[in-house]
């Protein structure tokens, strides 16, 4: 979906824009703002932090020293988890809660007491398309409450490229649906590719949100980016932006 940012009106809706998922690595957004709105994030390169053992590896990328401009292009779980360890339960708590996203859920998995390290990756924290525009829309107007820098320095590490004229800002997330269990179906994931983009003074809001059935050769969250990307130009065309 695609909406206004200035009035808030929905440019552009397909599909269900109303289910709660799992933000996945899109939450680096909100995370970006707190970190450096605490003081946690000091700059673009600033801190750099080594990989340790320990940390989670999942991919080749995180088993290297990360600093914030890194750590948004790689999503890197690890140095998320810095930060929302620096910022203690409880400021985390209310930095969600403030913000308004999602189901502001960060109790994590049942019985874990995980949600200051894992509540955004497939657990207790979910938020739907149109939330997502919604916090979107607080931050490129400036109403999330949090320092100036925290709004300069979240537009800088999400900066993509420019396509159709149109500045492009987002971030890609995946994770794996789970079962009531809590494991994940194996195949069975979201991707999400979220963000603003400007041209001139207008300034526009996209979320977009697929499911995959089976297992696919490259990440979902990266594949939704790639295609909103690659057909951006049409959507401008089509939506006449």
């Amino acid at each position: 979906m695609i909406a206004d940012a200035a009035t808030g009106k929905i440019i552009r809706q397909e599909g269900n824009c109303d289910s709660r998922v799992t933000p996945a690595s899109t939450f680096k957004i909100p995370l970006s703002l707190m970190g450096f709105d605490a003081g946690f994030l000091a700059n673009e390169h600033s801190p750099s932090r080594p990989f340790k053992k320990g940390y989670a590896a999942w991919i080749e990328s995180w088993k290297q020293t990360t600093d914030p401009t890194s750590w948004m292009k790689n999503s890197v779980v690890w140095y998320s988890r810095l930060i929302t360890e620096a910022l203690g339960e409880a400021r985390f708590r209310d930095y969600v809660r403030r913000f308004g996203y999602g189901n502001q859920d960060v109790s994590g998995n049942p019985g874990k007491n995980d949600g200051l390290t894992n509540s955004w990756l497939s657990s207790s924290l979910k938020i739907s398309p149109l939330e997502q525009i919604a916090f979107l829309r607080k931050l490129v107007r400036q109403e999330l409450s949090v320092s100036q820098q925290s709004y300069a320095m979240t537009g800088k590490l999400t900066a993509l490229q420019d396509v159709a004229g149109w500045t492009i800002h987002g971030k890609t997330g995946a994770g794996p649906v789970r079962r009531a269990d809590g494991s994940p179906e194996p195949g069975h994931s979201y991707g999400w590719f979220v963000g603003w983009m400007t041209k001139g003074d207008r300034t526009l809001l996209f979320a977009r949100l697929i499911e995959d059935e089976k297992r696919e050769a490259v990440s979902p969250g990266i594949r939704t980016r790639e295609n909103f990307l690659r057909e951006f130009p049409e959507i401008v065309r089509s939506s006449a932006l």
